[in-house]
């Protein structure tokens, strides 16, 4: 009895979650709030102390990321990369397996030294150890699949560097979210790139990006009638049928 209100108190519970966007648009997730905004906020303790000289300050041509000559793409903790996402991707693969297999098996004691003879009167009507066991097996299976994917995805967003590994590679993460009326678009990328593999235009391709993690979904009205209710959720999660 416990057990049946408590979930019935769940329930309800999601329920009046849902209840409580009715009429309103999607909320943004908050900007200042995740990794992005930490690693842009807190720069981190350097693992060691650079020392330079007044002659580097001095000069005109100096290495600095400020200078005319500096190299201007995300290297640290907080840099802002452009990440591009150009996915077209297509793939089919059909399988198809038969197997076939059929055996007979007979045994009998038509005669020996007369004791079947004698036997056989002591057994039931049609009962005989001329005929002591005669087995026969046979199966078939044929089984045949097919997958047939297309996919095409061209985005564009901006990740920043929340964490630099002790190797040199980079730790990116970026969010971007596009409201339109009642729905909402969100993009999720997240993975570990080169250095060196970042362009001159502070970008990289998604190829690059090692352990790459990119979603892009939305929540809202139009996604909401897309997903079947809880309930049916659960009966489809419960049924074994």
């Amino acid at each position: 009895m416990r057990t049946s209100l408590l979930v019935i108190a769940v329930v309800l519970l999601a329920g009046c979650q849902r209840l409580e966007s009715v009429g309103k648009a999607p909320a943004f997730t908050p900007l200042v709030s995740g990794s992005e905004y930490s690693s842009m906020a807190s720069m981190g303790l350097p693992e060691d102390v650079a020392t330079g000289s007044a002659q580097d300050v001095a000069s005109l041509w100096s290495g600095s990321r400020g200078s005319l000559l500096g190299d201007r793409r995300a290297g640290r903790r907080g840099d802002i990369l452009t990440v591009v996402i150009e996915i077209d991707d297509k793939a089919e693969i059909s399988n198809s397996s038969g197997r076939s297999r059929s055996g007979s098996d007979t045994m009998g004691i038509p005669q020996m030294l007369g004791i079947p003879q004698r036997i056989d009167q002591n057994l039931p009507a049609g009962a005989s150890l001329g005929q002591a066991i005669s087995t026969k097996s046979k199966s078939t299976y044929q089984g045949e699949g097919s997958v047939s994917r297309k996919e095409k995805l061209t985005l564009r967003v901006a990740a920043a560097v929340v964490d630099s590994l002790p190797n040199g590679v980079l730790h990116i993460q970026g969010s971007q979210e596009v409201r339109v009326n009642f729905e909402l678009r969100e993009l999720i990328v997240e993975g570990f790139v080169r250095p060196e593999d970042i362009s001159r235009q502070n970008e990289i391709t998604y190829d690059k990006i090692a352990g790459a993690r990119i979603s892009y979904g939305g929540r809202g009205q139009i996604t909401d009638v897309q997903q079947p209710r809880y309930g049916q959720q659960v009966v489809d999660a419960v049924l074994p049928f």
